[in-house]
């Protein structure tokens, strides 16, 4: 059959339209090829992590009193560092002092150096004075129509112990011994200090008990209160009317002692509550201890220096990270790497075998540069903690264009 010209042209433009439309198709395949290839997300970058080291040290020896129960604690720490001895409640004499120093402070607060209002000292408050004369109680003089500052107040109650000031004070803030008593409790409470009650403003009644671990805690907040801190640092004082007054707690200036509160009853025994300082490696460490039920002062007083001395031996700075130090390792699928290293040094200083726990935040990475922070790394022990940056040593780079082309995902 002879075609017509009219034929042959249209299936000419019918054959160059077929083979157009097969060369737009591979191109527009070839087009999405390409934008699903560069748009794709990058395959994940392999990281190869090391092994986080497990810091020990080994325990340090302890010369513990060998009588009666004992709590140390280090100031800017939780809980306590060691213990010896009965920790549960009893009697803790005129520690309970701490105590209404506290409560009363909470109620009237006063800053460092300030005398605070005055407190004017009647009948009722001589008729104190003479029940702890007939209770055989510590006591300082008072007379009515004298005047003391509530900070003159408290260094009659702190430093010579005299149980008659404590009750007139805690009379004065709160109107009454039973207001002061329910407001003490409260405080005590509202502190978690759950084996401590008072029952009493002085602490001559057995009533009046704290376990070793409690007053640790109560000696840190103690030492929190400027005026308490200030006060119990003195070992003497001039007050009107009363005269010279001396710090019972004889440990003071020795073995580093910086206060607090010594008691003795019958029940109690001899006790300390006490704050201790030293410098360590170039840092200050604030034991906070108590000690309860010795003969004597005399043989607590050895006892507790010799302790101090012992804790304070037992601190040492332990190394926990290098500068440079690796943590990971990365690499990617195009030949890029890079380590995870520690930016910087650090160190803390620990007691004794105190564990340290360290904690790596170390997410996955698909691209960085060299030098960019990726994580970091957190040592704790005891309370404190440091932490460190941690830094890429190398880049991962984007592989660009050709090599997402090669590479479909």
């Amino acid at each position: 059959m002879t075609l017509t010209r009219r034929q042959i042209y249209r299936r000419r433009r019918i054959a160059v339209f077929s083979v157009a439309g097969v060369a737009l198709i591979a191109v527009l395949s070839m087009l999405f090829y390409g934008v699903n290839a560069l748009a794709a997300p990058l395959p994940a970058t392999a990281i190869a992590r090391s092994e986080v080291p497990v810091l020990t040290q080994a325990a340090a020896p302890v010369d513990w009193p060998g009588f009666g129960r004992t709590a140390v604690g280090q100031l800017g720490t939780t809980g306590i560092l060691a213990s010896e001895g009965d920790q549960s409640s009893g009697p803790i004499a005129s520690i309970t002092k701490v105590i209404t120093s506290l409560v009363v402070l909470d109620a009237h607060p006063l800053g460092a150096g300030e005398a605070g209002p005055e407190i004017d000292y009647t009948e009722a408050d001589v008729d104190i004075y003479w029940d702890t004369i007939a209770e055989n109680g510590s006591s300082a003089p008072v007379v009515a129509g004298m005047s003391l500052s509530q900070r003159e107040t408290l260094i009659a109650l702190l430093l010579p112990s005299a149980n008659n000031y404590a009750e007139s004070l805690a009379i004065w803030a709160f109107g009454s011994e039973d207001a002061y008593l329910e407001a003490a409790n409260a405080w005590i409470a509202e502190h978690g200090l759950t084996d401590t009650h008072v029952v009493d403003a002085s602490g001559l009644s057995a009533g009046s008990v704290s376990s070793p671990a409690n007053l640790v805690e109560i000696g840190k907040l103690a030492i929190a209160q400027p005026a308490i801190a200030e006060i119990v640092a003195m070992k003497s004082a001039d007050l009107p009317t009363i005269g010279t007054v001396t710090n019972s707690n004889k440990l003071l200036g020795k073995h580093g002692v910086t206060g607090m509160k010594t008691g003795t009853t019958d029940e109690a025994g001899a006790c300390l509550l006490y704050t201790a300082d030293a410098v360590i490696d170039g840092q200050t460490v604030t034991l906070v201890g108590a000690t309860l039920g010795a003969e004597t002062h005399s043989e607590l007083n050895d006892a507790v220096g010799t302790l101090l001395d012992s804790v304070f031996a037992g601190y040492h700075t332990v190394p926990l990270t290098a500068e440079g130090q690796q943590w990971a390792s990365y690499s990617t699928e195009w030949g890029d790497t890079a380590a995870a290293e520690s930016a910087a040094s650090a160190s803390l200083l620990v007691w004794s075998d105190t564990p340290v726990e360290t904690t790596l935040d170390l997410p996955d990475v698909a691209l960085v540069d060299d030098g960019a922070e990726i994580g970091s790394v957190t040592f704790t022990a005891g309370g404190q903690s440091a932490s460190v940056p941690i830094t890429a040593n190398g880049t991962l780079g984007d592989p660009g264009m050709w090599w997402k082309l090669g590479n479909p995902r």
